[in-house]
């Protein structure tokens, strides 16, 4: 048998009853329901002497004498009837009694398979969430901004405990390996000859060249003195200033000339000569080994230079270092957004039909999941914790939670025993006199 742990002194104010207390309070209460029910026995015993020694010098007192006499029979009865529950009545081994220390397999068997049935099973558990219709409800909860702000403290303290947790060795090498495994065993060749088709078959290039030539002349109409300093660092030093400015001049006309005309023209030379090179380049990657192995050798020479991977290992630590700031600010950016989100989620689980739906569909599905998966397991913790108990703490154990109310058993029969007595005396008399 278990014994209960040692009394830990008077609990701090304030402070959650903890299980010793719990049980205290029920013992306590346990006891004064006995107290009661047993006082009201000596009750009706001390008025049934009283009245049987009068009753012939005061014939009223009969009645008395059998509502006492039946409150008797019926408390004796439910107190025999309790009191055989958890142990025999007053030590002896009568059959049938003391039904909890011997039957306490069976009954946690029985408790097992009544939660299963009624509770953990698939179909009951996937009935009662889709009647419960659990997205609106906590659409509604959600949407209230103290609510939002609640599960957003929940989640950024459980990302940041995990976070800290996290070991950063190990998640360099795991990131390591990932991109080992996808990015660098992968060959590029194809992948990249697949991308450029796209990005030139839906002439994604004329943009680039725009814009680099649009940023080109305007920077070049911003400095002609460039072409000035060119011209006088190339220009032998005889030639006349006013000939090196003049050529500059010209030359820097010719460049915003040329550069405008790009620009403006679809079908400019340049831009031809643009998509032939990336033809050509998407050609090699797909046919060409040896452009093919150069990509591969470029690849290669990226990952493994070791500035790579110290910049990974302190991109990694920003990263970390980053969101735990976020996260254990309230007023971070990432707290609002993740409040913000919570909110506009409740406000869509109760104005979009179809998201609600899913999201009843899917919290059936999960329980139906659950009961199904893990019901049996959560069920046979009863069978176990109680086939672990010896019969006398099963006993006292499940006496402490409903002994209390079975009291009362005693008292109805008390109350019900004299009433009865009165009503068959009073019958009695009216009939037989």
């Amino acid at each position: 048998m278990q014994n209960p742990p040692p009394d830990a002194g008077p609990a701090r104010p304030g402070a959650p009853a903890g299980p010793a207390t719990t049980e205290a309070g029920r013992a306590a209460g346990l006891r004064r329901m006995k107290t009661v029910a047993t006082g009201l026995l000596v009750l009706l015993a001390v008025i049934f002497v009283v009245s049987f020694a009068l009753q012939d010098e005061y014939p009223w007192l009969g009645y008395v004498r059998a509502a006492a006499e039946g409150g008797m029979v019926g408390a004796l009865a439910d107190w025999f009837a309790v009191t055989a529950l958890f142990r025999h009545p007053m030590g002896l081994k009568i059959p049938h009694t003391a039904i909890i220390p011997r039957k306490k397999d069976m009954i946690g068997e029985s408790l097992g398979s009544f939660v299963q049935e009624n509770f953990l099973d698939g179909d009951v558990a996937r009935e009662k969430l889709a009647g419960l219709k659990p997205a609106g409800r906590m659409g509604a909860w959600l949407r209230q901004r103290p609510h939002a702000e609640r599960v957003a403290v929940e989640v950024t303290a459980s990302a940041e405990g995990l976070l800290d947790a996290l070991d950063d060795v190990l998640v360099r090498d795991l990131l390591a390996n990932l991109v080992q495994r996808h990015m660098v065993e992968p060959e590029w060749s194809p992948t990249l000859s697949e991308l450029l088709g796209k990005v030139t078959a839906e002439r994604h290039q004329d943009k680039v060249v725009d814009l680099l030539v649009t940023r080109t002349g305007d920077w070049v109409a911003r400095h002609p003195e460039f072409f000035v300093h060119s011209v006088r660092a190339r220009s032998p030093q005889w030639v006349p200033d006013v000939v090196d400015q003049l050529l500059a001049e010209r030359l820097h006309a010719e460049a915003l000339k040329y550069l405008a005309a790009v620009r403006d023209d679809p079908q400019h030379e340049l831009r031809r000569s643009v998509d032939a090179w990336l033809a050509d380049l998407v050609a090699d990657l797909r046919r060409d080994p040896e452009t093919q192995a150069k990509v591969e050798q470029a690849k290669k020479d990226l990952f493994n230079d070791p500035r790579m991977r110290e910049w990974a290992g302190r991109a990694w630590a920003t990263t970390k270092s980053a969101l735990l700031a976020q996260l254990r600010d309230t007023g971070s950016d990432l707290h609002r957004a993740l409040v913000a989100a919570l909110q506009d989620l409740g406000v869509r689980l109760q104005e979009d039909p179809g998201l609600a739906s899913r999201v009843d569909g899917w919290a059936s599905d999960g329980a139906q999941h659950v009961a199904r998966r893990y019901g049996p397991e959560l069920v046979g913790i009863f069978g176990e914790t109680i086939q672990r108990w010896d019969g006398r703490q099963a006993s006292r154990t499940i006496e402490l939670y409903m002994g209390r109310d079975l009291q009362f058993i005693r008292i109805n029969g008390s109350v019900v025993g004299a009433l009865a007595g009165l009503a068959i005396y009073t019958v009695a008399t009216l009939v037989l006199g």
